[in-house]
């Protein structure tokens, strides 16, 4: 009787936390993740949280695209496979950074595949071969997902890319934004081209700007002493005020670093401005999503080897995001970084106030 009195009473005073639901027994803690991407899917009030497939996770060996589902982004279902890619494809290996939008009444998964056997040709000493951002299409946001064009990537082939992301201008024209890798290029670009209505290449390829021109980005030293800069993780986004900002990703003094840069014209176009580092501390490739209630934020993967899912909560200045603080309370504050002062734009903990 006293144990149940007891729990009564902790109950009414909020200090007993709701179960989790049997259909959602996950906590980001558990969950491996990599180049995270959520999908808040207002018909069903559901997130969906799409990463490549992990075995460990799902049982299951093929490449792909598995999902997890959360109702208030704490709790999360085991994964399930949304894509799987077919044997008979030129891809072998990748299932990098998937993405997932809805467009003219169908959802698409743009994701990354590659094959070194493949080759291309050579950049000094290194062997380029195959890699890009493949096209699948699906009813359902949770799938299953199949191949459009058989797979080809939607970049020219001969170009090695990576990350492809889906933008939309303001005339409804829709664009494949994506990175050009460092492994091609040395110093890896930023890069666009126009789509038509089904999502196939409809122009040549535009460069927005390169890892080099961050003063943030640190050169990575490779064992035949090149060094390289690398560009990753591109996403668009269109501010309160109408400007243009992008979320990137590269190295910095600390690893694996989250960014953001802006059109000065407003347009894709460019030409860009580096604003800076969002998070550092190895962690990066990052998306923002609103929640149900209308808060805008943002996920990474940290750190980059053995990923792990990072939430922050952000805040639109009009000209630039900036992280108004991390969600521990949703993400088990998980390879934690220290908070600077209130207000400041950058978590790194040499920063002033950290």
């Amino acid at each position: 009787m006293k144990a149940i009195l007891l729990a009564g009473l902790l109950a009414l005073a909020g200090a007993a936390p709701a179960a989790p639901a049997n259909d959602a027994p996950l906590v980001l803690t558990a969950m491996h993740l990599h180049d995270p991407w959520i999908v808040a899917d207002k018909t069903t009030k559901t997130y969906h949280l799409f990463t490549r497939n992990e075995v460990a996770m799902t049982g299951d060996t093929r490449l792909g695209t598995m999902v997890y589902t959360s109702r208030d982004l704490k709790h999360w279902s085991k994964p399930k496979l949304a894509f799987v890619l077919p044997d008979t494809v030129w891809a072998k290996a990748g299932s990098w950074a998937p993405e997932v939008h809805q467009w003219k009444g169908k959802w698409y998964l743009f994701t990354t595949y590659h094959d070194s056997a493949a080759l291309l040709g050579r950049n000094g000493a290194r062997a380029t071969y195959r890699r890009g951002t493949v096209l699948a299409v699906a009813d359902r946001i949770d799938g299953p997902y199949t191949l459009v064009r058989g797979g080809e990537p939607i970049a020219p082939k001969e170009l090695m890319t990576l990350d492809g992301s889906l933008y939309v201008d303001p005339r409804g024209k829709p664009w494949l934004v994506y990175a050009h890798e460092w492994w091609q290029t040395t110093v890896g670009t930023m890069e666009a081209i126009p789509l038509t209505d089904d999502l196939a290449a409809a122009g040549p390829p535009r460069v927005l700007f390169r890892a080099n021109e961050a003063s943030w980005v640190v050169g990575q030293k490779q064992p035949d002493g090149d060094t390289v800069y690398v560009t990753d993780g591109p996403e668009l986004y269109r501010s309160k005020t109408g400007k243009l900002l992008m979320l990137w990703s590269s190295y910095g003094k600390k690893g694996y670093v989250e960014a953001q840069a802006r059109s000065t014209s407003g347009g894709l176009e460019g030409p860009w401005e580096q604003l800076g580092t969002l998070v550092e501390r190895d962690s990066g490739h990052g998306m923002l999503f609103h929640t149900f209630e209308g808060k805008l934020m943002m996920i990474v993967h940290r750190p980059f080897n053995y990923a792990l899912g990072k939430l922050y909560e952000m805040r639109d200045d009009g000209d630039r995001l900036s992280v108004v603080r991390e969600a521990t309370e949703l993400d088990g504050e998980a390879y934690p970084t220290h908070p600077c002062v209130p207000g400041h734009s950058s978590f790194d903990g040499a920063a002033p106030g950290c």
